[in-house]
C-alpha cells in the first residue's frame, strides 16, 4: 500500500514557492513600472488641481482640465494597436519594451512642457496635460500586457505585488511630496522634478528583458483587423451571452462610480476650503493615506482566496461607498487634523479592499487569448462613468454643496448593488470556480 502513496505523492507537483516569485528579476522589474505608471496618475489630476486653483483658475475650469485622467478610461481605443503594432523607432526594443518607452518619453516630455508653459497659457497648458493623460494611459497598457507575458500564472501575483508598491512610492511622490515641495518652491520647479523623476523606470526599462511570445502575423489586412478590434470583443459575448454580458458590462460601468467621484479634481479645492495647508493635506491624504491603502490591499487578497471575488466586492464597494458620507463630518470641521485623518483612514482602507476585489472580479472574466485588449477594455469601463460625474463636480457643488454632492456620490452604489444581486447566481453558474 505504501508503494503507490509514494508514488502519488512523488506525482504531485510542488506547491508554489512564494519567495522564487518575489525573488525573481521581473518582480523588481514590475516595481519600477509601477513606479512608472503612478507618476503621471496625480500630475494631471488632483496634484495638478491645487496647481490650479492657485493660478486663480475657476471651479468648473478645474474640475474639467483635471479630468484629463478620463483618458485612462478610453485606453481600450488603442489597447490593440500595442498588441499587434511595432512601435515607431523603438521596435529594436522588442514589443511590449518598444511602447513602454514610447510612452515614458511621452510623460517625460509632458511635463517638462507644462512645467515650461504654466498656466498662464491655458490652451497649449492643457494640450501637454492630455499628452502626458495619453502616454500615462498608455503605459498601463503596456505593463499590464508585460506583466502577463513574462511570467506564469503562479508568478502573478508577486509580480501585482511588487507593481502596486511601486505605484504607491510615485503616488507619495507625486501626491504628499509634491505639494510639500510646493509650499517651498514654485509648481513649475515641482513638475520638472518629477519630470526627472521619470529617468529611473526609462533606466529600468532599458535593462529588462523581453517576454518572449510567438506572435502569428496575420496574412492579411482583412485578417488583422479582425485579429485587433473584432476578436477580443466578439469573444467576450459568445463566453457569457448576449444577454448576460450586457449586464455585466452595465454593472462593470457602475460599480466603482462613487469612488471614482471623489478622484478627479474636486476633492483638492474641498481640503483647501476646509483651511487645510498643502504640507498637512499631503502628509494625510497623500502620505499616511497611501499605506492606510495599502493595509486594505492586503485585506482584499486575503478575502479574496478566503470567499473567491463575488462576496468580497459586494460588501467592498458598498461600504466605500459609505465611507463618502464620512466628508460630511469634516465640513462642519475645517482644519481639524483629527477628524481629516479619522476620515482619510476609513475611505483609503477601503479603497484599497476595492482595488483588490476588483481586479481579482476583472480578471475572472477575461479570456487569455486576449488578455490585453480585454483587460484594457473592462479597466476603462470602470473608471468612465465616475470621471464623467467628476467633469460635473465643480458645477453640482456650485449649484448645491459639497454635503450635496458627497450623498449623490454615496446613492450611486444602489443601482451597481441591486444588479450585482441579480447577476451573483448567474455568474456562480458560469463561473464554478470562482
Amino acid at each position: 500500500m505504501s508503494e503507490p502513496t509514494n508514488a502519488a505523492a512523488a506525482a504531485k507537483p510542488a506547491r508554489p514557492s512564494a519567495w522564487r516569485s518575489f525573488a525573481q528579476p521581473s518582480a523588481w522589474t514590475m516595481f519600477f513600472f509601477g513606479f512608472s505608471s503612478g507618476l503621471p496618475f496625480l500630475l494631471v489630476a488632483g496634484t495638478l488641481a491645487y496647481w490650479l486653483r492657485e493660478h486663480g483658475i475657476e471651479l468648473k475650469e478645474i474640475t474639467i482640465i483635471a479630468s484629463a485622467g478620463m483618458t485612462y478610461a478610453l485606453k481600450f481605443l488603442w489597447a490593440p494597436f500595442l498588441d499587434h503594432s511595432a512601435p515607431p523607432f523603438l521596435g529594436r526594443l522588442g514589443l511590449r519594451r518598444g511602447w513602454l518607452m514610447l510612452a515614458q518619453l511621452g510623460v517625460t516630455v509632458g511635463l517638462l512642457g507644462m512645467s515650461l508653459v504654466t498656466p498662464s497659457s491655458l490652451v497649449l497648458f492643457v494640450a501637454l496635460t492630455l499628452l502626458v493623460a495619453f502616454a500615462g494611459a498608455t503605459q498601463d497598457i503596456a505593463v499590464d500586457a508585460y506583466r502577463i507575458e513574462i511570467a506564469p500564472v503562479a508568478d502573478q501575483g508577486a509580480l501585482t505585488a511588487t507593481y502596486s508598491l511601486g505605484y504607491r512610492f510615485a503616488l507619495i511622490l507625486t501626491g504628499a511630496l509634491a505639494l510639500g515641495l510646493a509650499d517651498h518652491m514654485s509648481w513649475s520647479l515641482v513638475y520638472q522634478i518629477m519630470a526627472v523623476a521619470m529617468l529611473v523606470p526609462i533606466g529600468a526599462n532599458l535593462r529588462a528583458r523581453e517576454p518572449v511570445v510567438e506572435r502569428r502575423p496575420p496574412a492579411r489586412w482583412r485578417e488583422a483587423m479582425r485579429q485587433m478590434f473584432v476578436d477580443p470583443f466578439a469573444d467576450f459575448f459568445r463566453r457569457y451571452g448576449v444577454g448576460l454580458a450586457l449586464m455585466l458590462l452595465l454593472f462593470i460601468l457602475l460599480f466603482k462610480i462613487p469612488e471614482q467621484a471623489l478622484v478627479g479634481g474636486i476633492m483638492s479645492p474641498f481640503y483647501l476650503d476646509m483651511d487645510f495647508t498643502k504640507t498637512q493635506i499631503g502628509a494625510i491624504t497623500k502620505f499616511y493615506g497611501i499605506w492606510i491603502g495599502i493595509a486594505g490591499v492586503f485585506v482584499g487578497g486575503a478575502a479574496v482566496a478566503r470567499w473567491g471575488p463575488h462576496r468580497p466586492l459586494l460588501a467592498a464597494m458598498v461600504l466605500c461607498a459609505l465611507c463618502n458620507l464620512l466628508y460630511l463630518w469634516l465640513i462642519p470641521n475645517p482644519g481639524n487634523l483629527m477628524v481629516l485623518t479619522a476620515v482619510i483612514s476609513g475611505e483609503n482602507f477601503m479603497l484599497g479592499v476595492l482595488g483588490t476585489t476588483a481586479v481579482a472580479f476583472l480578471s475572472s472574466l477575461v479570456n487569455r487569448e486576449h488578455t490585453a485588449t480585454q483587460y484594457a477594455l473592462l479597466s476603462s469601463m470602470v473608471n468612465l462613468p465616475g470621471k464623467v460625474l467628476g467633469v460635473f463636480a465643480g458645477g453640482i457643488v456650485e449649484a448645491t454643496s459639497y454635503g450635496t454632492y458627497f450623498i449623490i456620490a454615496t446613492v450611486a452604489v444602489l443601482p451597481a448593488t441591486a444588479l450585482f444581486l441579480w447577476l451573483l447566481p448567474r455568474l456562480k453558474l458560469r463561473q464554478p470556480e470562482a
